[in-house]
Formats: structure tokens, sequence, C-alpha cells
């Protein structure tokens, strides 16, 4: 049986669909089988950050309305043989989706897959519901600013209304330079803001906005954050990524005040 898990923010451009891909690619690279599910009906765009847009036949709502099986809407990821994409629509009536239907091909994959990761539209109207309702687990994505901080809080009650076993917290996009000088809202005021248990920090990384992909190619740090995040998932570890150490010492001090004027 898979953990199903829904990744959500409340406030658009918090990276969330970055990090379920990214996420999704290190639970594969640990052995599991995964499936990421794209539910922002008529804008998505988890196939480009995954790069596998070229080769989609099928979509969710086919699947949904019975064109074809829910393993036929999948796309296998070109480097990991256990990673596998559903893609969303780029035009359909969304109206007419309901999370039961979400669900019901949900469980159509379940015994296939150890991790099924739903990535949830921003906001808090039909399109999150819809991504909540067939998940037990949410991972809550948040950036170091208070309108995301925000939005974040809401999305945690609504959760109440359905049946997450679990809530945990990733720190998106977190700069250590500017948490050295104080220039940014620190995680512990985060963790301790929203109440829920810390599942891991991701730093700010241009690499994956210079991507081809959109958003799988990260640096050396990032990925080991994203490696750490996954271990934390699935083991229960406690291991968080520090976004301060390279920006330590003497030299993180000339890093730091170079960066500040660039």
């Amino acid at each position: 049986m898979a953990r199903k898990i829904v990744l959500t923010s409340g406030k658009g451009g918090v990276g969330k669909t970055t990090v379920c891909a990214n996420l999704g690619m290190q639970l594969a690279k640990l052995g599991f089988r995964v499936v990421l599910i794209d539910v922002d009906i008529g804008l998505n765009n988890l196939d480009v950050v995954m790069g596998v847009e070229d080769r989609v036949i099928f979509d969710i709502t086919d699947a949904i309305m019975g064109r074809c099986r829910p393993k036929q809407a999948l796309v296998q990821d070109k480097n990991i043989s256990s990673l596998y994409v559903m893609p969303s629509s780029a035009a359909y009536n969304r109206t007419n989706i309901m999370g039961e239907h979400i669900k019901n091909v949900i469980e159509q994959l379940d015994s296939s897959f150890d991790y099924i990761l739903i990535d949830c539209p921003a906001g808090v109207e039909a399109g999150f519901h819809r991504a909540v309702f067939p998940a037990n687990e949410a991972i809550i994505v948040v950036t170091p600013h208070l309108s995301s901080i925000r939005d974040a809080d809401k999305v945690i009650g609504l959760l109440g209304d359905y049946n997450i076993e679990y809530k945990g917290l990733v720190v998106n996009r977190v700069r250590g330079d500017l948490l050295l000088n104080g220039e940014m809202m620190t995680v512990e005021n985060i963790v301790r803001a929203l109440n829920l248990p810390l599942l891991g920090v991701i730093p700010e990384d241009d690499a994956i906005g210079l991507s081809n992909q959109g958003g799988r190619v990260q640096s050396i740090e990032s990925a080991r954050a994203f490696t750490l995040l996954s271990e934390n998932i699935h083991n229960g570890s406690k291991k968080i990524f520090d976004c301060t150490f390279k920006y330590r010492g003497i030299l993180g001090y000339i890093k730091r005040n170079i960066k500040k004027h660039v």
C-alpha cells in the first residue's frame, strides 16, 4: 500500500512543484516506486518540470473519464526507471472533476507504488480540495515570507477537515547569507508559527531556474537537501540541511558581502 502524500502551500510561487519533482526523484533513487500526480487541471506544469511533456499521450482526465486505464496515463522518467509522472490536462472543464474521481484513479495505482506524491494547485479553492481528498499525509511547503506563512496557516486549518494522518513542513528557497545577516525569517520562527514538524530545508538555488527542465537539476547543496528530506520522510529521521554553512567564517563573510552587493 502506497503512502499518499499531498504537497500543498496555499500561496503560489513557493516552489511546490519543484519540491514535488525533486522529492520524487530522490525517493526513487533510494529504490522506491514513485508516481507524481499533477492535479492542477488547466494549469499543469509538472510534466514540464520533469521533462516528459513531449511524451504525454494520456493525462489524468483521460483516466477519470475512462478513455484509458490509469497506468496508461503514466509517463516513465527517462533516467529513473522506478519514477513515473501522471500529467494533468492543459484544457478541461475543472468543475466536472471531484476529489472522489482523483481518489478512484489513485486507488487503482495504490498496489503498484510505494509513494504517490500529489502536486496540489495553489490557493484553497476547488483544486485544493480535489488534491487533498485522496491523501493520507500532507507536506506544507513555505518560503521565509510572511505572506507564505499566513497562507500556509490557513491551509493547515483546512486540512483538519480531511483524513490527514500526518502533516509536516518544508521550508523552501532559504538563503543562508540573509539568515546570517538577520535579513530573513529564521526556520525556527517559521516552525514555531506553524507548529508543525520540520521535514526539510531547501536552499535557494539559481541552478534550478537555469535548468532546461525547469526545476529538476540542482547544485550539490540542494541535491543534498532533497536527499535529507527524502530520508526524513521515509525513515523518520531529523537531519536538516544547513543553508548557512558556506557563509560562515572569514571566507563565508566575504561571500556574504559579495553576494549582497551583486
